[in-house]
């Protein structure tokens, strides 16, 4: 059975093979006027003007909407249980932001039962996904043992391919640091790498140095996994050159950067995966977009949906704080929560609307993509497919 839906206002296909035909921004996103899809087996089938659709089992009319991709969020961390709107508050009254609260959610998560851990991802994801985010990558990180590493990636798996082993999240009371990367880089991997396709590591004070990092990541590499890295949130250091250095897809936060590491990540290819959620829940300085794009750096955004520095899963929010905080272009914000967001995925089936793609697709209670960060806050989310049904209606 095929699909059509017509009537869209304005299409952001994201189709570089569309770049040639358009200028400026609109050349960026692909974008199609007065458009339709053809939707086949859960993807696209065909892109292109309304007037020329083919004839379709099934119309949607959008009504004049604009339909963008899927959302990417290429980083969250969404396996945990407890509370930290405490610590949020003591931060918003003037007590600094710094790694330690992590381990309070260690605490509570290793408490909870499967059950519990399920159904909390399960909500946020629902809640993700009614915000227009089709593909969301999720780490493991609270548990920090080798059974609640394993079952945290296990929960994780239920919802989403792309799980990130992130026992390397900060070392647990009791334990030398050496000892603890022992553990992560033996046994926690052997128990995680059957859950998880990636790997990561939070390089930064209070948490691994780099050569600790290098040493998890290699291991990693070793079992299979791919790397990612969290580096240069907190304040100046080597994460995001070792990223460069390990040739990983992504790196991510970047929020303190020397010209050495711009110019790093313009010459590796690596992709700086920004979290403005984060700055926004830390009142820390927002990483610096325009810097990175004007250098020739790809750039993604994703929420860091988390329980201690970002407990939001808008990334409509991310977008409209990119523009408006990081000096990206309303386009250059969706570009890099949609398509360079799957590229730090190192995925090639969404985060574009052309044929042959996976047909997830947000439609906008709006007549152009700008809204998302021209109205913030307001739910413009009319309706989500996913794979070619639709999961979400408004």
């Amino acid at each position: 059975m095929t699909t059509v839906i017509t009537g869209i206002g304005e299409l952001v296909t994201n189709d570089p093979a569309r770049r040639e035909e358009l200028a400026g921004q609109g050349g960026l996103l692909g974008l199609v006027r007065d458009a339709a899809v053809v939707i086949e087996g859960g993807r696209v089938a065909w892109v292109g003007p309304a007037a020329d659709a083919p004839a379709a089992d099934v119309q949607v009319d959008a009504g004049g909407r604009a339909v963008v991709p899927g959302f990417v969020d290429s980083h969250s961390h969404l396996v945990f249980a407890g509370d930290r709107s405490a610590e949020f508050e003591a931060r918003m009254t003037g007590q600094p932001y710094t790694a330690g609260g992590i381990r309070t959610t260690v605490a509570a998560t290793r408490a909870a039962t499967d059950e519990q851990l399920t159904s909390h991802v399960a909500r946020l994801v629902g809640e993700m996904r009614a915000q227009g985010t089709t593909s969301v990558e999720i780490k493991s990180g609270y548990g920090l043992s080798v059974h609640d590493e394993a079952r945290s990636l296990a929960v994780a798996r239920q919802f989403t391919e792309d799980t990130t082993f992130l026992g390397a999240h900060v070392v647990p009371a009791g334990t030398s640091a050496e000892d603890y990367v022992d553990l992560v880089t033996g046994p926690m991997l052997a128990a995680a790498a059957p859950h998880a396709r990636w790997i990561d590591v939070f390089c930064e004070d209070g948490a691994f140095d780099v050569d600790q990092a290098r040493t998890v990541l290699a291991a990693g590499s070793g079992s299979g996994l791919r790397g990612r890295l969290h580096a240069n949130q907190l304040t100046y250091g080597g994460g995001v050159r070792l990223a460069c250095e390990f040739g990983l897809v992504a790196v991510d936060h970047c929020t303190f950067l020397s010209d050495d590491d711009v110019a790093a990540l313009a010459d590796s290819g690596t992709i700086a995966t920004l979290l403005p959620g984060v700055e926004f829940s830390t009142r820390q300085p927002y990483p610096d977009a325009r810097r990175l794009l004007d250098a020739g750096v790809r750039v993604a955004l994703a929420s860091d949906c988390n329980p201690g520095s970002c407990f939001t899963s808008s990334m409509a929010l991310c977008i409209a704080l990119a523009v408006r905080e990081m000096r990206m272009s309303p386009a250059e914000a969706l570009h890099a929560a949609t398509a360079t967001g799957a590229a730090a995925l190192d995925r090639d089936d969404v985060g574009v609307l052309a044929p042959g793609m996976a047909a997830d697709l947000v439609l906008l209670d709006a007549p152009s993509y700008v809204h998302l960060a021209y109205r913030p806050g307001v739910p413009l989310v009319a309706g989500v497919w996913q794979a070619g049904r639709p999961v979400v209606a408004r």
